[in-house]
């Protein structure tokens, strides 16, 4: 009985006839939405299963050529003098990179948030929000060698190589990915919290400070972690920026200095077998750093918003 009223409601449903009152939840799936459900399923599926292929293979070859050289010798000590030699480690271009992504991040992120809240909250429509929007679009997608080729002819020239320069072009590439990633997320704030915030007598400032930014927090933290994770792999604009160093130095200016992109990319492109190794280990702790900064900086925002 049940089932013969079901299957009229679901006639009158498909005829165009549903009465009033009538709950969706008695009328069964036609055997086609079935189908058509299991089917997307089935591709989402394996659209997720072929992403995962080549991160997985990635990680695999990174840990397991890795794994093998990274040890306590290679975390304490710099790059030996030949690529011949066993032995040594990265510490003088962990040292450089963490020096030149911290100088960069604390430049372009207070800088590409602020940019962010202008061009939501401040610029909506006007021309400098249209040019700022415009050029970090640009900026996106230029290719990261042109910016170290503009601050080699700019402050290379006339200071010489050093972190200074390093980490100016690396603020440049995260900069306008900070703007574009923290202005979809502010948009994303619902207006009713806006609302409610100038209904209690709050004023712009206030509202921006005290409600919209820790409501996008989260977002905000992995669009920073990404700019941050793009600029501790980049490896062109040191080239002509901090150009590399055998020795653990901590000078900001007037002297070349190391990353891990750098040491990396030398180890791997010589031909011995203790270089690329070395290599091999290289881009093992790169891919940890970012991994430990990425994991911190969520657990904190969640935190954060859970506090607030």
């Amino acid at each position: 009985m049940n089932e013969a009223r079901a299957e009229a409601q679901l006639q009158n449903w498909a005829g165009g006839r549903l009465q009033p009152g009538v709950s969706l939840r008695q009328c069964r799936p036609t055997r086609r939405r079935v189908w058509r459900d299991r089917r997307n399923t089935a591709l989402i599926i394996l659209g997720v299963v072929i992403t995962l292929i080549p991160v997985v293979m990635i990680l695999y070859q990174i840990t397991s050529k890795g794994i093998r050289t990274m040890d306590w010798e290679f975390l304490t000590s710099s790059m030996p003098l030949s690529f011949r030699r066993e032995g040594g480690g990265f510490l003088n271009a962990l040292v450089g990179t963490l020096i030149m992504v911290g100088l960069a991040t604390a430049v372009s992120v207070p800088l590409g948030i602020m940019a962010a809240v202008y061009l939501v909250e401040y610029g909506k429509g006007n021309w400098l929000a249209r040019l700022i929007r415009f050029f970090s679009d640009v900026m996106t997608g230029v290719p990261s060698v042109f910016v170290g080729l503009f601050v080699y002819t700019a402050l290379v020239v006339n200071f010489g190589f050093g972190a200074l320069m390093g980490a100016a072009s690396l603020a440049i590439i995260m900069m306008p990915i900070i703007v574009r990633s923290t202005e979809e997320m502010l948009k994303l704030v619902p207006g009713e919290l806006k609302d409610a915030s100038y209904g209690l007598g709050a004023a712009k400032w206030q509202t921006v400070t005290k409600v919209v930014l820790p409501s996008a927090a989260p977002g905000i933290v992995t669009g920073v972690m990404l700019a941050v994770a793009r600029a501790a792999g980049e490896t062109a604009p040191l080239i002509l920026t901090a150009l590399g160093s055998y020795q653990l130095t901590a000078r900001l200016w007037d002297q070349p200095i190391s990353a891990l992109t750098l040491a990396i990319f030398d180890g791997a492109r010589n031909p011995f077998a203790a270089g690329q190794a070395r290599a091999w280990a290289g881009a093992l702790e790169l891919l940890l750093i970012v991994l430990i900064f990425t994991i911190v900086a969520r657990v904190m925002a969640s935190r954060s918003r859970f506090k607030r």
